[in-house]
């Protein structure tokens, strides 16, 4: 239970600062953070998670995480459905957060960061660019954990390593999808703008889950023995 709590409290506080950023700030006239800064702000929730909660969860704050662990030999199987319901229920609770504080000057949430294809794509990219970027860079993503958190990996920077991995992926794939790369958050923000996000969520579920098992098997075949 204390890891399911601390994977609810974590991935809560990625979808309020990672997308927080995205629409509280980044638009923001003359001061916005613009894409840098939101890209910046995702890697810092789970830098300062990983250092927070990874002792307790091991910080996954996403299913596509904790299943690219399972296929790497890194989690039990039995812990997975536990998991991604606790960071689901925390994405909700983050994006619950930010909607009272979105709409506390009378704003609409517009498209609340969502995730999206074609029209609703900030580049206007279609659904396969889509869904090779989701691929692809949740492949990546799985690479970079799966090896910073290796028994023969440099102690103590795991999170540091992690958390610029996913800076770099947002600064790469924010104008194809907003980036996702984690069905928890993708959920969080298509519950509340409903519509097309709830029809396209499904590429974000797919997506990331399915680069994160070929990442957990490439990486446990090439990986040395852990200690």
């Amino acid at each position: 239970m204390k890891k399911l709590i601390a994977e609810f409290i974590g991935t809560s506080w990625l979808v309020l600062g990672g997308c927080g950023s995205a629409v509280l700030a980044a638009g923001f006239p003359d001061l916005g953070i613009g894409f840098v800064g939101v890209s910046l702000a995702f890697g810092l929730t789970v830098v300062t998670m990983a250092y927070a909660i990874g002792h307790i969860s091991g910080c996954h704050l996403n299913p596509a995480v904790s299943i690219g662990l399972w296929a790497g030999g890194r989690f039990e199987a039995k812990d997975l459905i536990p998991y991604i319901i606790a960071q689901v229920l925390g994405g909700i609770a983050g994006a619950t957060i930010l909607y009272f504080i979105v709409t506390g000057n009378g704003s609409s949430i517009g498209d609340f960061a969502a995730n999206g294809y074609g029209a609703h794509s900030p580049g206007g990219y279609n659904m396969l660019s889509a869904l090779i970027t989701e691929v692809v860079m949740t492949f990546f993503f799985l690479i970079i954990i799966l090896g910073a958190t290796h028994s023969k990996a440099p102690k103590y920077l795991a999170g540091l390593a992690i958390g610029l991995g996913l800076t770099l992926i947002h600064l790469i794939s924010i104008p194809v999808t907003n980036t996702s790369v984690n069905p928890a958050r993708s959920t969080s923000q298509a519950l509340f703008v409903e519509g097309w996000a709830m029809s396209q969520l499904w590429l974000f579920w797919v997506a990331p889950i399915v680069g994160a098992i070929i990442a957990g098997f490439v990486y446990k075949y090439i990986s040395p023995e852990e200690k």
